[in-house]
Protein backbone atom coordinates (compact mmCIF):
# COMPACT_ATOMS: atom_id res chain seq x y z
CA UNK A 1 0.00 0.00 0.00
CA UNK A 2 1.45 4.00 -0.84
CA UNK A 3 0.13 4.65 2.70
CA UNK A 4 2.67 2.11 4.70
CA UNK A 5 5.50 4.78 5.45
CA UNK A 6 7.20 4.56 8.19
CA UNK A 7 6.36 7.14 11.01
CA UNK A 8 7.85 10.37 11.35
CA UNK A 9 9.48 9.39 15.23
CA UNK A 10 9.89 13.25 15.64
CA UNK A 11 5.96 14.21 15.69
CA UNK A 12 5.14 10.44 17.62
CA UNK A 13 7.94 12.21 20.30
CA UNK A 14 6.21 15.74 19.98
CA UNK A 15 2.62 14.04 21.18
CA UNK A 16 4.20 11.63 24.26
CA UNK A 17 5.69 15.15 25.28
CA UNK A 18 2.27 17.01 24.57
CA UNK A 19 0.56 13.99 26.83
CA UNK A 20 3.33 13.93 29.99
CA UNK A 21 2.54 18.37 29.74
CA UNK A 22 -0.89 17.54 29.79
CA UNK A 23 -0.28 15.42 33.09
CA UNK A 24 1.29 18.48 34.47
CA UNK A 25 4.72 16.96 34.07
CA UNK A 26 7.46 19.93 32.67
CA UNK A 27 8.75 18.96 29.30
CA UNK A 28 11.86 20.66 27.88
CA UNK A 29 11.52 20.42 23.59
CA UNK A 30 14.62 19.39 21.48
CA UNK A 31 12.56 16.83 19.36
CA UNK A 32 10.63 19.12 16.95
CA UNK A 33 12.83 21.22 14.62
CA UNK A 34 10.47 24.28 14.92
CA UNK A 35 11.91 27.56 16.05
CA UNK A 36 11.18 28.71 19.16
CA UNK A 37 10.64 32.55 18.65
CA UNK A 38 7.38 34.07 17.42
CA UNK A 39 6.50 35.04 14.22
CA UNK A 40 8.07 38.29 13.01
CA UNK A 41 6.22 41.44 14.11
CA UNK A 42 6.04 42.45 10.82
CA UNK A 43 4.65 39.47 9.47
CA UNK A 44 1.83 39.89 11.95
CA UNK A 45 1.28 43.46 11.36
CA UNK A 46 1.10 42.77 7.52
CA UNK A 47 -1.76 39.91 8.04
CA UNK A 48 -3.98 42.32 10.70
CA UNK A 49 -3.89 44.36 7.72
CA UNK A 50 -4.97 42.00 5.28
CA UNK A 51 -7.75 40.65 7.13
CA UNK A 52 -8.92 43.81 7.69
CA UNK A 53 -9.58 44.42 4.00
CA UNK A 54 -11.81 40.67 4.81
CA UNK A 55 -12.42 38.64 1.61
CA UNK A 56 -9.18 35.96 1.58
CA UNK A 57 -9.97 34.04 -1.81
CA UNK A 58 -7.96 31.72 -4.32
CA UNK A 59 -4.74 33.14 -5.98
CA UNK A 60 -3.09 31.62 -8.82
CA UNK A 61 -1.72 28.38 -8.44
CA UNK A 62 1.75 28.74 -9.03
CA UNK A 63 1.79 32.03 -6.22
CA UNK A 64 1.16 35.56 -6.01
CA UNK A 65 3.33 37.84 -8.78
CA UNK A 66 4.36 40.42 -5.99
CA UNK A 67 5.85 36.98 -3.91
CA UNK A 68 7.19 35.71 -6.59
CA UNK A 69 9.13 38.82 -7.97
CA UNK A 70 10.41 39.39 -3.90
CA UNK A 71 11.57 35.63 -3.67
CA UNK A 72 13.46 36.44 -7.16
CA UNK A 73 14.77 39.48 -5.59
CA UNK A 74 16.12 37.77 -3.08
CA UNK A 75 18.11 35.49 -5.01
CA UNK A 76 19.58 38.68 -6.76
CA UNK A 77 20.45 39.78 -3.18
CA UNK A 78 21.38 36.80 -1.29
CA UNK A 79 23.61 34.99 -4.12
CA UNK A 80 24.42 37.55 -7.15
CA UNK A 81 22.07 35.02 -8.99
CA UNK A 82 18.81 36.23 -11.58
CA UNK A 83 16.03 33.69 -11.84
CA UNK A 84 13.24 35.03 -13.49
CA UNK A 85 10.19 35.25 -11.44
CA UNK A 86 8.28 32.94 -13.95
CA UNK A 87 10.32 30.01 -12.61
CA UNK A 88 9.51 30.64 -8.85
CA UNK A 89 6.67 28.04 -7.76
CA UNK A 90 4.69 29.15 -3.90
CA UNK A 91 4.25 25.78 -2.24
CA UNK A 92 2.15 25.11 0.91
CA UNK A 93 5.44 24.71 2.69
CA UNK A 94 8.41 22.76 1.40
CA UNK A 95 6.32 19.48 1.99
CA UNK A 96 3.93 20.04 -0.99
CA UNK A 97 7.40 21.33 -2.99
CA UNK A 98 8.61 18.11 -2.51
CA UNK A 99 5.69 16.31 -3.76
CA UNK A 100 4.95 18.51 -6.73
CA UNK A 101 8.66 18.21 -7.66
CA UNK A 102 8.72 14.03 -7.39
CA UNK A 103 5.44 14.17 -9.66
CA UNK A 104 6.79 16.40 -11.89
CA UNK A 105 10.70 14.84 -12.66
CA UNK A 106 9.99 11.47 -12.64
CA UNK A 107 7.80 8.33 -13.22
CA UNK A 108 6.87 5.43 -11.43
CA UNK A 109 9.45 3.08 -10.54
CA UNK A 110 12.50 5.79 -11.03
CA UNK A 111 14.87 5.50 -8.79
CA UNK A 112 15.95 8.64 -6.53
CA UNK A 113 19.21 9.04 -4.60
CA UNK A 114 19.11 9.95 -1.12
CA UNK A 115 22.03 10.67 1.86
CA UNK A 116 22.07 8.72 5.00
CA UNK A 117 21.06 10.27 7.56
CA UNK A 118 18.72 12.67 6.34
CA UNK A 119 15.17 14.25 6.37
CA UNK A 120 12.81 11.19 7.06
CA UNK A 121 10.03 12.58 4.78
CA UNK A 122 11.98 12.33 1.55
CA UNK A 123 11.97 8.41 1.44
CA UNK A 124 8.34 8.42 2.94
CA UNK A 125 7.01 10.72 -0.22
CA UNK A 126 8.92 9.01 -2.60
CA UNK A 127 7.62 5.27 -1.54
CA UNK A 128 4.14 7.00 -1.45
CA UNK A 129 4.17 8.21 -5.07
CA UNK A 130 5.61 5.18 -6.23
CA UNK A 131 8.78 5.61 -6.24
CA UNK A 132 12.41 3.98 -5.05
CA UNK A 133 14.91 5.14 -3.24
CA UNK A 134 18.54 4.57 -3.42
CA UNK A 135 20.56 5.44 -0.51
CA UNK A 136 24.19 6.78 -0.06
CA UNK A 137 25.38 6.02 3.23
CA UNK A 138 27.70 9.34 4.50
CA UNK A 139 29.76 8.86 7.10
CA UNK A 140 32.83 10.79 9.31
CA UNK A 141 35.03 9.70 6.24
CA UNK A 142 32.81 11.47 4.14
CA UNK A 143 32.30 14.31 6.45
CA UNK A 144 28.52 13.30 6.78
CA UNK A 145 28.29 14.71 2.88
CA UNK A 146 27.65 12.94 -0.06
CA UNK A 147 30.21 12.38 -2.57
CA UNK A 148 30.53 11.94 -6.56
CA UNK A 149 31.62 8.66 -6.14
CA UNK A 150 28.71 7.72 -4.03
CA UNK A 151 26.48 9.02 -6.56
CA UNK A 152 28.23 7.35 -9.45
CA UNK A 153 28.23 3.34 -7.57
CA UNK A 154 24.54 3.80 -7.31
CA UNK A 155 24.07 4.57 -10.45
CA UNK A 156 26.19 1.40 -11.22
CA UNK A 157 23.04 -0.58 -9.89
CA UNK A 158 20.76 0.69 -12.28
CA UNK A 159 19.48 4.13 -13.83
CA UNK A 160 19.59 6.72 -10.78
CA UNK A 161 16.44 9.43 -11.99
CA UNK A 162 17.47 11.99 -9.40
CA UNK A 163 19.49 12.99 -6.04
CA UNK A 164 17.86 15.24 -3.30
CA UNK A 165 20.50 16.87 -1.10
CA UNK A 166 20.23 19.05 1.95
CA UNK A 167 22.79 21.73 2.98
CA UNK A 168 22.76 22.36 5.89
CA UNK A 169 21.49 19.11 6.69
CA UNK A 170 19.05 17.98 8.83
CA UNK A 171 19.73 15.94 11.09
CA UNK A 172 23.54 16.62 11.27
CA UNK A 173 23.97 20.21 10.11
CA UNK A 174 26.32 19.49 7.52
CA UNK A 175 27.31 21.98 4.92
CA UNK A 176 28.11 21.26 1.69
CA UNK A 177 31.19 23.12 0.81
CA UNK A 178 30.74 24.73 -2.86
CA UNK A 179 33.51 23.05 -4.58
CA UNK A 180 32.50 19.49 -3.38
CA UNK A 181 28.88 20.57 -4.20
CA UNK A 182 29.98 22.05 -7.56
CA UNK A 183 31.77 18.47 -7.86
CA UNK A 184 28.59 16.55 -7.13
CA UNK A 185 26.47 18.00 -9.26
CA UNK A 186 28.23 17.86 -12.21
CA UNK A 187 28.38 14.36 -11.94
CA UNK A 188 25.01 14.69 -11.50
CA UNK A 189 24.28 16.52 -14.97
CA UNK A 190 27.21 13.53 -16.58
CA UNK A 191 24.98 11.29 -15.79
CA UNK A 192 21.75 12.91 -16.62
CA UNK A 193 20.16 12.46 -12.93
CA UNK A 194 17.63 15.07 -11.57
CA UNK A 195 19.55 17.39 -8.94
CA UNK A 196 17.13 18.80 -6.05
CA UNK A 197 18.53 20.75 -3.19
CA UNK A 198 16.72 21.51 -0.33
CA UNK A 199 17.63 24.28 1.09
CA UNK A 200 15.20 25.32 3.57
CA UNK A 201 17.76 26.29 6.42
CA UNK A 202 19.84 29.07 4.18
CA UNK A 203 20.36 31.59 6.21
CA UNK A 204 21.32 29.28 9.18
CA UNK A 205 24.61 28.99 9.32
CA UNK A 206 27.91 29.71 11.41
CA UNK A 207 30.39 30.48 9.53
CA UNK A 208 30.21 28.36 6.50
CA UNK A 209 30.14 29.22 3.24
CA UNK A 210 26.62 28.36 2.08
CA UNK A 211 25.75 28.22 -1.59
CA UNK A 212 22.56 27.78 -3.33
CA UNK A 213 22.72 25.12 -6.17
CA UNK A 214 21.52 27.53 -8.88
CA UNK A 215 25.05 29.07 -8.48
CA UNK A 216 26.16 25.76 -10.27
CA UNK A 217 23.66 24.61 -12.26
CA UNK A 218 20.63 26.55 -13.73
CA UNK A 219 18.44 24.10 -14.00
CA UNK A 220 18.91 22.68 -10.39
CA UNK A 221 15.46 22.12 -8.34
CA UNK A 222 15.59 24.46 -5.60
CA UNK A 223 13.29 23.89 -2.36
CA UNK A 224 12.90 26.36 -0.02
CA UNK A 225 10.39 27.33 3.15
CA UNK A 226 9.59 29.94 5.23
CA UNK A 227 9.66 27.88 8.12
CA UNK A 228 12.99 27.71 9.15
CA UNK A 229 15.07 31.03 8.91
CA UNK A 230 11.68 33.12 8.75
CA UNK A 231 9.78 31.07 11.93
CA UNK A 232 6.91 30.70 10.32
CA UNK A 233 6.70 26.69 10.78
CA UNK A 234 2.83 26.86 11.31
CA UNK A 235 1.96 29.15 8.16
CA UNK A 236 2.64 25.99 5.71
CA UNK A 237 3.99 28.31 2.96
CA UNK A 238 7.44 27.44 0.62
CA UNK A 239 8.63 27.87 -2.53
CA UNK A 240 10.37 26.20 -5.60
CA UNK A 241 12.66 27.59 -8.22
CA UNK A 242 12.66 24.85 -10.98
CA UNK A 243 13.50 24.95 -14.94
CA UNK A 244 11.19 26.22 -17.33
CA UNK A 245 10.41 22.78 -18.40
CA UNK A 246 8.92 21.93 -15.46
CA UNK A 247 7.04 25.48 -14.81
CA UNK A 248 3.49 24.00 -16.87
CA UNK A 249 3.70 20.13 -15.66
CA UNK A 250 3.74 21.67 -12.10
CA UNK A 251 1.20 24.11 -12.40
CA UNK A 252 -1.41 21.76 -13.75
CA UNK A 253 -0.18 19.64 -10.24
CA UNK A 254 -0.58 22.31 -8.12
CA UNK A 255 -4.06 23.50 -9.81
CA UNK A 256 -5.58 20.22 -9.12
CA UNK A 257 -3.50 18.90 -5.86
CA UNK A 258 -3.89 21.87 -4.19
CA UNK A 259 -5.84 24.93 -5.86
CA UNK A 260 -3.39 27.40 -4.84
CA UNK A 261 -1.15 27.82 -1.67
CA UNK A 262 -3.17 29.82 1.25
CA UNK A 263 -3.21 33.44 0.40
CA UNK A 264 -2.81 34.95 4.16
CA UNK A 265 0.30 32.82 4.28
CA UNK A 266 1.81 34.87 1.35
CA UNK A 267 0.72 37.90 2.46
CA UNK A 268 2.99 36.97 5.74
CA UNK A 269 5.72 35.59 3.05
CA UNK A 270 6.19 38.17 1.55
CA UNK A 271 6.06 40.97 4.67
CA UNK A 272 8.82 38.38 6.68
CA UNK A 273 11.66 39.40 3.58
CA UNK A 274 11.16 43.06 5.52
CA UNK A 275 11.91 41.69 8.91
CA UNK A 276 15.65 40.75 9.00
CA UNK A 277 16.75 42.78 11.93
CA UNK A 278 14.49 40.55 14.30
CA UNK A 279 15.63 37.50 12.29
CA UNK A 280 19.10 38.23 12.83
CA UNK A 281 18.41 38.27 16.57
CA UNK A 282 16.94 34.74 16.41
CA UNK A 283 19.68 33.36 14.47
CA UNK A 284 22.15 34.84 17.37
CA UNK A 285 19.73 33.00 19.63
CA UNK A 286 21.04 29.76 18.08
CA UNK A 287 24.23 30.49 18.13
CA UNK A 288 24.72 31.12 21.38
CA UNK A 289 22.55 27.83 21.79
CA UNK A 290 24.51 25.99 19.90
CA UNK A 291 27.78 27.06 21.73
CA UNK A 292 26.43 25.78 25.10
CA UNK A 293 25.83 22.29 23.45
CA UNK A 294 29.02 21.91 21.62
CA UNK A 295 30.79 22.65 25.13
CA UNK A 296 28.03 21.06 27.26
CA UNK A 297 27.91 17.73 25.25
CA UNK A 298 31.41 16.49 25.27
CA UNK A 299 31.24 17.05 28.83
CA UNK A 300 28.02 15.19 29.45
CA UNK A 301 29.36 11.71 27.19
CA UNK A 302 28.09 12.92 23.94
CA UNK A 303 31.51 13.13 22.92
CA UNK A 304 31.07 12.39 19.20
CA UNK A 305 28.70 14.89 17.89
CA UNK A 306 28.73 15.39 14.47
CA UNK A 307 29.16 18.91 12.51
CA UNK A 308 27.27 21.44 13.44
CA UNK A 309 27.71 23.75 10.65
CA UNK A 310 24.15 25.14 9.77
CA UNK A 311 20.58 24.51 10.72
CA UNK A 312 19.57 24.38 14.55
CA UNK A 313 20.44 20.51 15.29
CA UNK A 314 23.18 18.62 17.36
CA UNK A 315 23.15 14.72 15.78
CA UNK A 316 24.88 12.69 18.60
CA UNK A 317 26.14 9.23 18.87
CA UNK A 318 24.90 7.53 22.12
CA UNK A 319 26.36 4.30 21.57
CA UNK A 320 28.79 4.84 24.97
CA UNK A 321 25.25 4.66 26.65
CA UNK A 322 22.51 1.97 24.66
CA UNK A 323 21.89 0.60 21.03
CA UNK A 324 18.19 1.44 21.39
CA UNK A 325 18.55 5.08 20.72
CA UNK A 326 14.63 5.01 20.36
CA UNK A 327 14.05 3.41 24.15
CA UNK A 328 16.68 5.39 25.31
CA UNK A 329 14.84 8.81 24.10
CA UNK A 330 11.48 7.56 25.45
CA UNK A 331 13.43 7.21 28.88
CA UNK A 332 15.03 10.27 28.83
CA UNK A 333 11.68 11.87 27.58
CA UNK A 334 9.59 9.97 31.31
CA UNK A 335 12.54 10.65 33.79
CA UNK A 336 14.43 13.69 32.39
CA UNK A 337 11.84 15.37 31.30
CA UNK A 338 13.52 16.45 27.75
CA UNK A 339 12.10 14.92 24.62
CA UNK A 340 14.58 14.35 21.68
CA UNK A 341 14.21 12.67 18.54
CA UNK A 342 15.77 9.19 17.66
CA UNK A 343 18.07 8.26 15.08
CA UNK A 344 15.80 5.79 13.34
CA UNK A 345 14.02 8.82 11.60
CA UNK A 346 16.85 9.65 9.75
CA UNK A 347 18.98 6.62 9.63
CA UNK A 348 17.03 2.98 9.63
CA UNK A 349 20.78 1.38 9.48
CA UNK A 350 22.82 3.32 11.67
CA UNK A 351 20.05 5.83 13.94
CA UNK A 352 19.60 3.16 16.71
CA UNK A 353 23.08 5.03 17.91
CA UNK A 354 22.26 8.60 17.47
CA UNK A 355 20.05 11.32 18.90
CA UNK A 356 19.31 14.41 17.33
CA UNK A 357 18.76 17.50 19.57
CA UNK A 358 16.89 20.68 18.51
CA UNK A 359 18.61 24.09 20.13
CA UNK A 360 16.23 26.49 18.16
CA UNK A 361 14.39 27.07 21.55
CA UNK A 362 15.11 29.57 24.55
CA UNK A 363 18.49 29.83 25.64
CA UNK A 364 17.11 29.43 29.19
CA UNK A 365 15.31 26.39 28.11
CA UNK A 366 18.34 24.97 26.39
CA UNK A 367 20.68 25.28 29.36
CA UNK A 368 17.99 23.54 31.55
CA UNK A 369 17.73 20.79 29.87
CA UNK A 370 21.68 20.32 30.19
CA UNK A 371 21.17 20.27 33.47
CA UNK A 372 18.37 17.53 33.29
CA UNK A 373 20.49 15.60 31.08
CA UNK A 374 23.25 15.75 33.70
CA UNK A 375 21.18 14.36 36.25
CA UNK A 376 19.87 11.63 34.00
CA UNK A 377 23.24 10.09 33.11
CA UNK A 378 24.96 10.61 36.35
CA UNK A 379 22.28 9.49 39.03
Amino acid sequence: MRSDVSPFLAMDVLRDARALEAGGQRILHLEVGQPGAPTPAGVRAAVDEALAEGRIGYTEALGTTPLRERISRHYKDAYGVDVPASRIVVTTGSSAAFVLSFLAAFDTGDRVALPSPGYPAYANILKAVGLQTVWLETDEKSRWAPTPEMLEAAGETGPVSGILVASPNNPTGTVIEPDRMEALMRRARDMGTWFISDEIYHGLTYGAPCDTALQHDPDAIIINSFSKYYCMTGWRIGWMVVPDALVRPIERLAQNIYISPPALSQVAALAAFDCVDELEANKAVYAKNREILMEALPRLGFDKVLPMDGAFYAYVDVGRFTNDSIDFAERILREAGVATTPGPDFDPVRGNRFLRFSFAGPTAEIEEAVDCLDRFLNR
